[in-house]
């Protein structure tokens, strides 16, 4: 800044200000000033910035799988909110390892940033206690570990609910879940099919709930091939959990000549790129992630702020619901054989 100060004719107090945004300077010297930066090649020192101010610039996003892609469309939305916000996120992928989500929540990432978002997946509320972490810290998506902190995502069982009434409208009734697993979003979704079945009054026989281990696009094929080579009668429509087993199990009805949506409909929950692309194209409840950013940002500067201490810890919450809405596309637009 010395430098940048002696080749501009200004005072480092004034270059400081160019530097940091400060609006009190006048058009003339900010561009002076500004040459001087482009010519002598300036960048800030973030480290020596942090250091006085006791502020990196920097939130950290804590995700399970980068290579799964609603995580990465949300790390995408939430890299473009913190961007409009002069903020700069540091990725982590967590593989759902609870030792690692734990780590996380103990403040292994406080010393390169402001503030966390994590997204968990396995680490149970028991491992957390009600304590409330002495950083600022968001949850995002379903999954809860107290609801002693702020979380921000939809409304899970709702978004089920509705892409499986959304199968029952197009008139199917033998309706696989395809996806039940131990996590809280595997059970917060079951519930919501089962709401939609019994609003429909579907029997009891054609409710059909089949698990897998994890829900990627290997298990979605797995499961429905398994189903398929099974005696039972053909199901009408299938609620994958996610759009990666939904993927699979088109594969899957595909590979055994099984039409989608002629035969079997096929409705899903994240819609990420891919499902606009899939054949047929795939059916799916689309999350607001701009949204979901947005306002885990918003929550996370609050308790960075100089007067969060003063206002206390954030207020206890279930979830921030953020909107959803049903893109309905080709694979659903079913139609049962008259008679």
């Amino acid at each position: 800044m010395r430098d940048v100060a002696e080749h501009a004719g200004v005072s480092v107090r004034t270059v400081s200000n160019v530097v940091s945004g400060y609006a009190h300077v006048s058009p003339s010297t900010r561009e002076r000033v500004q040459r001087s930066l482009d010519e002598l090649g300036y960048r800030m020192d973030f480290l020596a910035k942090g250091l006085r101010s006791g502020r990196t610039g920097f939130v950290a996003l804590a995700v399970p799988f980068l290579a799964e892609p609603y995580f990465a469309e949300l790390a995408q939305a939430v890299i473009h909110a913190a961007a409009r916000r002069g903020i700069t996120v540091l990725v982590e992928s967590t593989a759902g390892d609870r030792e690692v989500e734990r780590r996380i929540l103990s403040g292994g990432l406080t010393n390169v940033a402001d503030g966390v978002l994590l997204s968990a997946l396995t680490l149970p509320a028991a491992d957390v206690g009600s304590a409330v972490p002495d950083f600022p810290l968001v949850m995002l998506g379903e999954h809860s570990v107290g609801d002693h902190l702020p979380r921000v995502g939809i409304d899970n069982v709702a978004a089920a609910r509705t892409a499986v009434a959304h199968l029952v409208d197009q008139g199917c009734r033998r309706i696989v879940a395809l996806g039940r697993n131990d996590s809280e979003n595997g059970r917060q979704r079951t519930e919501g099919y089962r709401q939609a079945m019994a609003e429909a009054k579907v029997r009891r026989v054609n409710w059909l709930v089949v698990p897998v281990e994890d829900w990627t696009r290997a298990e979605g094929y797995a499961a429905v091939q398994e189903l398929l080579d099974g005696d039972g009668p053909l199901p009408d429509g299938v609620f994958a959990f996610n759009d990666a087993l939904a993927v699979g199990a088109l594969r899957a009805l595909d590979a055994s000549g099984v039409r989608v949506p002629d035969d079997v409909a096929v409705a899903s929950i994240d819609d990420i790129q891919e499902a606009a692309y899939t054949h047929p194209p795939l059916t799916s409840i689309a999350p607001d992630l701009d949204a979901i950013a947005e306002r885990a940002l918003d929550l996370l500067e609050r308790q960075a702020s100089p007067d969060a201490e003063a206002d206390g810890p954030p207020e206890p919450a279930a979830v921030e619901p953020t909107p959803f809405r049903l893109v309905v596309r080709r694979s659903s637009q079913f139609r049962p054989a008259e008679g």
